[in-house]
């Protein structure tokens, strides 16, 4: 069996989408025409290159996908009919799609995790690893439960951050406004009426009108330059890697914000490490995994040759602390487990101890980033109420 897209006609004429299971294209077709549709176009999902490269599942869609998977594995489902169930239960037809496309791989005869491999947009390495070494264990249930929550942790993690965003991105978007408005309409207006008394202008009045002057002439092209400029340096990073190194070096020298990104990787590191080896991966090969999800690229290669030295026989504790970005109470705690037996355990304590000084860096930074805004803003209109009220200030002295 396998799934197929397709775009079709009602019985009352009506444009329908949907996703269907059958042997073939052929058959498809036929239980459509039994199901009364007129068919416009057809699709073998996971065949469709463009559809599954381009779709993305949210990590909330994820989340939820992992936890109905574990429940209805628990109930003692074979995993084909778990998929069925999952994309009865699923509203969205792309998401459905992909089910019904990972249950046709299934029914070739793949395993889950090979089946899951061919959505890396929506299936992590670190996800399909665990999935691997929960089937060759026999713990899927266990490992999907433990996926589970760590999809949902990063969600939460995330929508956290963006739902603190909203505020301070509101307030620098109308600050900018007005700030704008009152370089656009107010000083111009206040050249005129300043220029008539020719009297000679503040320093401050006069700052004011060269940058309003400069703006209305030169303010296009200066956006048009720094558009340019953004689209390179954007594609730089992406085609780049070395630039990219180069850009990634420069922020973690930067204290606050290089302290939070090293907190971030080596807590991202030490989570994936846990997931794995929890599921019975080797620690090489769960170093070498976890070492993957790293997006700083420095860190990574700092974790890439710590994972050549624990080849060559160095302890895990060792070897992480000559990188010098896992900070001492995780390093503790890796040395504690390695010692005792029970580095998953360790490692998981150690990801718990990184994520909430992650959560508490995060509210301070925010915290911080509100008020910040309020003063820099302050300053900027105390500057133009200044430089409009000074040259009135000294009209008054001279008629005096």
């Amino acid at each position: 069996m396998a799934a197929f897209h397709y775009i079709a006609l009602n019985a009352t004429g009506e444009k329908q989408k949907g996703v269907i299971e059958a042997e073939n294209s052929k058959h498809a077709r036929q239980l459509l025409r039994d199901q009364k549709f007129i068919l416009l176009e057809i699709s073998e999902a996971h065949k469709k290159k463009s559809r599954s490269s381009l779709f993305k599942m949210s990590s909330k869609e994820l989340a939820l996908l992992t936890r109905q998977f574990a429940t209805l594995i628990s109930a003692g489902l074979p995993i084909e009919e778990v998929l069925t169930a999952t994309a009865e239960q699923t509203e969205k037809q792309k998401t459905k799609g992909l089910i019904l496309a990972i249950r046709a791989k299934i029914l070739e005869g793949h395993s889950l995790a090979n089946a899951l491999r061919d959505f890396p947009n929506c299936f992590s390495d670190l996800y399909c690893a665990t999935v691997a070494a929960g089937e060759k264990s026999g713990h899927l249930e266990t490992v999907l439960k433990t996926l589970a929550d760590h999809t949902e942790k990063q969600f939460s993690l995330k929508q956290k951050i963006q739902h603190a965003l909203i505020y301070p991105s509101i307030m620098i978007f109308v600050s900018v406004c007005i700030v704008g408005f009152l370089l656009d309409y107010v000083v111009p207006k206040m050249i005129s009426v300043y220029s008539s008394t020719k009297q000679a202008l503040p320093f401050l009045t006069q700052c004011l009108i060269a940058m309003s002057n400069g703006i209305k002439s030169y303010g296009i092209y200066f956006l048009i330059l720094a558009g340019i400029g953004i689209y390179f340096f954007i594609r730089a990073l992406k085609q780049k890697i070395k630039f990219k190194e180069y850009c990634q070096l420069f922020l973690l020298r930067i204290p606050l914000i290089g302290n939070a990104m090293k907190i971030i990787n080596t807590a991202r590191f030490s989570r994936t490490f846990s997931i794995l080896i929890s599921a019975g991966i080797p620690v090489l090969e769960a170093m070498t995994i976890a070492s993957q999800l790293i997006t700083m690229i420095p860190i990574q290669k700092a974790v890439e040759e710590a994972t050549h030295r624990v080849r060559e026989g160095a302890n895990i504790y060792l070897a992480l602390k000559n990188t010098h970005y896992f900070p001492p109470m995780s390093l503790h705690l890796i040395a504690s487990g390695e010692m005792s037996g029970q580095l998953s355990q360790m490692l998981e304590r150690a990801a718990m101890n990184q994520e909430n000084e992650v959560s508490q860096l995060i509210e301070t930074s925010l915290a911080l980033f509100e008020p910040a805004i309020i003063l820099v803003m302050g300053a900027v209109v105390l500057f133009i109420v200044l430089a409009v009220l000074l040259p009135i200030f000294q009209l008054d002295q001279l008629i005096g």
